[in-house]
């Protein structure tokens, strides 16, 4: 049963390449506790709602999402967009760090927030092995003094400890424990999407973003992989955005879906209320002029 408190907010969320509206006025709710969808004919904008979330796209300068975590409630448009301040041309080391955070913290600073995300295309150090990916997502939160780690401080083999206790439980979760010292890149491709999911609960999540997870998986891998996204919401009370194509898979597993065409909300509503909906079946399947 989703929870009736809002997670993630999205109002107004627009985006423009050039003379291109890639969204416009985009807005709905993510419920804590819940599984939506947002789904949509392709071009529809669905992964670039995504990228506008984790900051990898700038999106238009009114556009809002608010994100709760715990009693606190944080504008991530603010996390991803401060400019520099007349105060930072000032103090060369305010500059430096403002800097610096534009280049490379955006992004990270989003997921500190409590959101993360998968790709349509696998993302994974291929060369590093599945625990060594697993380990490497937790950097934000390990302990990384070159100092403590020469004493090796308690401090330091604490927090050590406690990302390969968090790495090894993802593991049994998605059942990947008998290849934790393989290399990613030669783990099949259904094994390297469960692999990717795992990854990204490492960083502590609780909206967890997934762009077409089941997209190159078979009909059983396809099963598997619903049954361990309602079991991440049952079990340990992740909230789950996805996008994702397989529309039996949707309607399975979704508390709500999101309807995008053309960059615009066409509909939101239960599974059984968008099967039914006229214009979300023109929009997928066409209409007689």
């Amino acid at each position: 049963m989703a929870s009736s408190q809002v997670l993630l907010r999205v109002h107004n969320l627009g985006i423009r390449f050039g003379g291109l509206v890639a969204l416009k006025e985009v807005s709905f709710d993510v419920a804590e506790h819940s599984i939506t969808a947002l789904i949509g004919p392709n071009g529809a904008g669905k992964t670039t709602v995504f990228n506008c979330l984790t900051g990898f796209y700038k999106a238009d300068a009114d556009s809002q999402v608010w994100l709760q975590r715990e009693d606190k409630s944080m504008n991530l448009m603010e996390i991803l967009g401060e400019g520099f301040k007349p105060q930072d041309f000032i103090n060369p080391f305010a500059f430096a760090r403002r800097l610096f955070y534009k280049m490379f913290g955006g992004t990270h600073q989003v997921n500190r927030a409590g959101l993360a995300r998968t790709f349509q295309n696998t993302r994974l150090f291929k060369e590093m092995t599945v625990m060594e990916n697993l380990l490497v997502a937790q950097h934000v939160q390990t302990e990384k003094s070159l100092i403590k780690g020469v004493l090796n401080t308690a401090g330091y083999r604490q927090a050590h400890q406690q990302a390969n206790r968090r790495a090894y439980a993802w593991l049994d979760f998605f059942e990947l424990g008998e290849v934790v010292n393989r290399l990613a890149g030669e783990l099949p491709y259904g094994m390297q999407k469960r692999l990717e999911i795992a990854r990204a609960l490492c960083t502590n999540p609780q909206l967890l973003c997934l762009d077409e997870p089941a997209a190159g998986l078979n009909p059983a891998e396809t099963a598997a992989l619903s049954a361990i996204i309602r079991k991440l919401r049952q079990e340990h009370g992740i909230t789950v955005l996805i996008i994702e194509h397989d529309m039996g898979m949707v309607m399975k597993i979704s508390d709500r879906v999101v309807v995008l065409d053309h960059g615009e909300v066409l509909f939101i509503g239960t599974p059984d209320q968008v099967k039914r909906n006229p214009e979300v079946i023109a929009a997928y399947l066409g209409e007689e002029d």
